[in-house]
């Protein structure tokens, strides 16, 4: 006899449940699947952007193996938005916001429908820390699965990928390039589907759900176009009913632990300045107390050993060519990087799983020795001083200038900045300052990916360091800070910054200050009035109830 999984609950156990059964019923649920277990598949399909084209075809697959494992599957959809198209535009100021947006709305059906488990497939980089915040607001037996990531693309005999084409507009800024090659590149840089191929935000965050047990080990680097991804899905469906009937939920998985083993693999991968963010909000969600000053315990320990863009020659695909993250992990859990005892969605431990995980191909050169690292600690980096007191986060990664002292070149638009570096205003030296754009001022902390890579373009990526309350895209380097809090619209020091004031940036001591006396400062405040708070849809909900950076601006902090 065929073992009774589901909750038992009022909606569908008794005769005055009779309606809401004729609902399901109406999409082919019978009265033998009313005794099994319902799990929801969340799927993040969209025609809007490469990065998750292909995910109607694969929750079809996660949907198969839960059906054949005994469940009910039923699936349903939510947003994504691509910031590669935003990038630049007003647009921008959707993207963060739409992490919570999907959260919210994949918990909604969960618990509308009293589902008793879930799948959740993500693409674009918020889908991941959203189908994850997701998770652990639910509190049902789940699995999360990433869409993948692109195939490289080629042209004239060089790989390229998006942040090739966003760097290329600084290349024809400058005269390097014209409209043909930049034409050339725009035409080649996206070949399919998946998601962008570096270390970027969405390879990050698949790297640490699969880090945090969250995902079936390898899916995190298997490629979007595979049958290798295909088997991810059905796989996932297959182990969330084995997690129903073992009784594992994500509070088991998701342990304080097992956020240290996530940091570890994206400082080790030399991961997105976007981890900081998202995994401050995964862990709010499940109630797990991890702060900004973690980060840099492990940044102290954790060696920078991915050759990976954007600092390095390789994208996901050639990892995943020579074992994954799997191998990845396999390294750093012998070298004692990793808890071994965090449990996984597999129902088995990280330690077990990697037991049978295999090592990295011998010869191969995008995973480094620990003996000769890119770097031997980790290259995101948490600042403090008196322009940042509640943080801000630097990713050091392939940048040789350790310190770098200028003066404020103060915006408080991107648009503005922008011009400014096109028109050759900025110089060398120059310390470029974005404000008001924090996740309220913003509102939606957008991202400067387009600024930065015009800059990097152009030669000054290491010559012009780039300031910000707003963020950084995981394809962004060079001399780069991010996440300045508290930000500028709710009055942090960044707000009382003046064009001129001498600003340092220490990656080795961890600092960015200003050297503008405390006294100065306060009759600065004194003059300071707080822009208008936007207060219209979605941006308003957002503005009004978001935190701050370094809290992982999450949309449901009440303290």
């Amino acid at each position: 006899m065929e073992k009774d999984l589901r909750i038992k609950s009022k909606v569908f156990d008794d005769a005055k449940r009779a309606p809401n059964r004729a609902m399901l019923r109406a999409v082919g649920v019978t009265d033998e699947d009313f005794k099994k277990p319902m799990i929801g598949v969340a799927s993040t399909w969209s025609e809007v952007t490469p990065c998750n084209i292909h995910i109607d075809d694969l929750a079809r697959s996660a949907k198969e193996g839960a059906r054949k494992a005994g469940g009910v599957p039923l699936i349903f959809n939510t947003i994504t938005v691509s910031d590669g198209i935003s990038m630049g535009t007003s647009g921008m100021r959707y993207s963060l916001p739409s992490r919570d947006v999907i959260a919210d709305s994949i918990e909604t059906v969960v618990g509308a429908e009293n589902l008793d488990g879930l799948v959740a497939i993500g693409g674009c980089d918020k889908n991941i820390p959203g189908c994850l915040i997701a998770i652990g607001q639910a509190e049902v037996p789940s699995v999360f699965v990433y869409g993948g990531t692109i195939a490289p693309g080629f042209h004239k005999g060089d790989k390229l990928d998006i942040v090739s084409v966003f760097e290329g507009v600084g290349k024809h800024n400058n005269g390097d390039i014209n409209d043909e090659q930049l034409h050339g590149i725009e035409c080649h840089a996206c070949p399919g589907a998946g998601s962008c191929g570096g270390m970027y935000t969405a390879n990050t965050m698949a790297s640490a759900a699969e880090a945090l047990g969250m995902s079936l080990p390898g899916s995190s680097s298997n490629p979007a176009e595979s049958n290798l991804k295909t088997e991810d899905c059905n796989l996932a469906g297959e182990a969330v009913y084995k997690l129903l009937e073992k009784g594992i939920y994500p509070k088991d998985i998701m342990t304080k632990e097992a956020f240290e083993n996530a940091i570890t693999v994206v400082m080790a991968l030399g991961g997105s300045t976007n981890a900081v963010l998202h995994l401050l909000a995964i862990a709010d969600s499940i109630d797990v107390d991890l702060t900004i000053d973690d980060f840099n315990r492990i940044q102290k320990k954790v060696p920078h050993l991915a050759d990976l863009k954007p600092s390095g020659k390789y994208v996901m695909q050639d990892l995943h060519n020579v074992g994954g993250v799997p191998a990845v992990m396999k390294l750093l859990f012998e070298a004692g990087y990793l808890h071994g005892d965090c449990l996984t969605v597999t129902g088995k431990t990280i330690a077990e799983n990697l037991a049978d995980a295999p090592s990295l191909q011998e010869g191969q050169d995008i995973i480094l020795p620990f003996d000769n690292p890119k770097r031997k600690d980790g290259p995101l980096v948490i600042l403090k001083g008196n322009l940042a007191p509640s943080g801000a986060v630097a990713k050091v990664s392939g940048v040789k200038v350790k310190r770098h002292t200028g003066p404020a070149r103060v915006y408080d638009t991107e648009d503005e900045a922008t011009n400014a570096v096109i028109n050759n205003e900025i110089n060398e030296g120059d310390v470029l300052v974005i404000r008001n754009v924090g996740p309220k001022g913003g509102p939606g902390m957008p991202e400067m990916l387009s600024i930065s890579a015009i800059l990097v373009g152009k030669g000054l990526g290491e010559k012009v360091a780039l300031l910000t309350d707003g963020r950084f895209s995981g394809g962004t380097h060079g001399l780069v800070v991010g996440h300045i809090a508290p930000e500028a619209q709710v009055g942090g020091p960044i707000a009382l910054l003046q064009e001129g004031d001498e600003v340092t940036i220490d990656s080795d001591l961890q600092e960015i200050t200003m050297d503008v006396k405390d006294s100065e400062l306060e009759k600065r405040r004194q003059n300071w009035t707080a822009p208008p708070l936007y207060s219209k849809g979605v941006l308003g909900k957002y503005a009004h109830n978001v935190s701050c950076s370094s809290k992982g601006a999450v949309t449901d902090y009440f303290n």
